[in-house]
């Protein structure tokens, strides 16, 4: 049986296109996946479809789907994708609309649904990960919950013959193994191809992360045309070895340095690689350079997959104000210092300075804090203050006292910028696998 090939065609959310559309155009695959949800994402999410119903899914869905669709459609690439997040069925039309706009033939869309478990939440108190409480100490901020679909949630999609398949939220490695085990016929226990299958999606899942982007230090690891980087494919025998390699004529590099770094992001434990299907174990993975830009991956296995599945949960958890300026020339460094000392009066006097807060100065200690802070006199620095409280308006004085230092602090500032957000907060939890139901709708250009 001739290899499966599998593209990574999104890392996140926000990145970029045009590698996507080089691997649909001549990448000559039979799947291209796109893995576009983070933590927070689908919290995120939920806030735009409750001002909008008709929104919710991945706000770069309907450009991807302009860029790849075409060329897809023409070669048989079948898409795979998580970009529904909170509304999949708002994004599986879409996506029929964009094959409209295209002037499409035909199209089929599987919408998969059931990762959204807010209702059950509501109705059940199950501990959080890590923290001690339970959901009930959420009540009242919760906006969503999600739990992590397999691989097999994605099946009856796959076998109705749908050239796109659309979810929410679906762990990120199982969107690779999912188009495996339909095309191989690989059995849900078999635990070593599972294994073998979430290394694969493991590999893939970050994109570019693992053809150099990840990497990347001037003079002690170059990556060549980093602007133009390649983002990765698979070739998959049967018996789940992989060659991850990308195509030819572009940026960036593939060997067994960029794999190992991706091979063990992430993971707590190597051995325990804890997945909705199966338990994997890379501890006995091996990488062998297989060419030019060609790492060969075998090795992996697996154990029966958990009894229960992860949630994640979204909730609100007040707002941040945040408000910078700049100072350069002599003397930067102090009168940058002088600033956030008149910064943190002006929160005592406010009433403000026991919430939680970051002040920093921007290129010398605002990455690693104080202790590994720059010993060197920057030319210039800039200010931040960014704080944490219960309500907006409180949060909309962080940026009104640093945009008063132009009259009433030190000589020089300038460029001030204030911003405040609403904090949408990601906690866990597990759920037994039975209250999950999934459902996959049809739709058809």
């Amino acid at each position: 049986m001739k290899p499966f090939r599998i593209g990574s065609g999104a890392g996140y959310s926000g990145d970029r296109i045009d590698p996507a559309q080089d691997l649909a155009e001549r990448g000559e695959l039979d799947a291209l996946v796109f893995e576009c949800l983070a933590e927070r994402t689908i919290a995120l999410a939920q806030l735009r479809r409750a001002n909008d119903p008709k929104l919710g899914y991945d706000p770069l869905l309907r450009d991807r789907m302009r860029a790849v669709l075409r060329p897809c459609v023409r070669q048989g690439v079948r898409i795979i994708t998580n970009m529904g997040a909170a509304n999949p069925l708002a994004a599986g039309e879409a996506i029929v609309q964009v094959a409209r706009e295209l002037k499409l033939a035909r199209l089929r869309v599987a919408v998969v649904t059931g990762d959204d478990v807010l209702a059950w939440m509501l109705e059940h108190d199950v501990p959080l990960i890590d923290s001690g409480e339970s959901v009930r100490s959420l009540d009242g901020r919760l906006i969503s919950a999600n739990a992590y679909l397999g691989a097999e949630a994605l099946l009856p999609a796959l076998q109705s013959g749908a050239d796109v398949v659309v979810t929410g939220r679906v762990a990120d490695p199982a969107l690779f193994l999912a188009p495996l085990m339909h095309h191989f016929g690989w059995k849900a226990d078999d635990w070593q191809r599972m294994g073998q299958g979430i290394a694969v999606g493991h590999l893939l899942e970050c994109a570019a992360q693992v053809s150099g982007g990840y990497i990347a230090d001037p003079g002690f690891l170059d990556i060549p045309r980093l602007h133009d980087v390649g983002f990765p494919l698979a070739e998959v025998q049967e018996d789940g070895t992989c060659v991850i390699t990308k195509l030819a004529g572009t940026g960036g590099r593939v060997d067994r340095l960029t794999c190992t770094a991706q091979l063990l992001y992430e993971l707590e434990d190597p051995a325990r690689y804890l997945q909705p299907d199966v338990i994997a174990d890379f501890s006995a993975v091996r990488l062998g350079e297989a060419g030019a830009d060609r790492v060969e991956v075998r090795g992996a296995t697996g154990h029966p997959r958990p009894s229960q599945l992860k949630v994640t949960l979204g909730y609100r958890e007040g707002y941040i104000g945040e408000g910078q300026i700049s100072y350069a020339g002599p003397g930067a460094r102090a009168r940058g210092r002088l600033a956030l000392d008149i910064l943190e009066e002006r929160l005592r006097r406010l009433g403000l300075s026991a919430l939680e807060r970051r002040a920093e100065l921007i290129g010398v200690n605002a990455m690693h804090g104080p202790a590994l802070g720059a010993e060197c006199e920057p030319y210039e620095v800039r200010v931040r203050l960014a704080l944490r409280t219960p309500t907006r308006a409180e949060a909309e004085l962080v940026g009104q006292e640093v945009e008063a230092l132009y009259l009433n602090g030190p000589g020089g500032g300038g460029g001030v910028t204030q911003s405040v957000r609403e904090v949408v907060a990601a906690a866990s939890a597990l759920i037994p696998r039975e209250a999950v139901r999934t459902d996959c709708r049809i739709l058809e250009l």
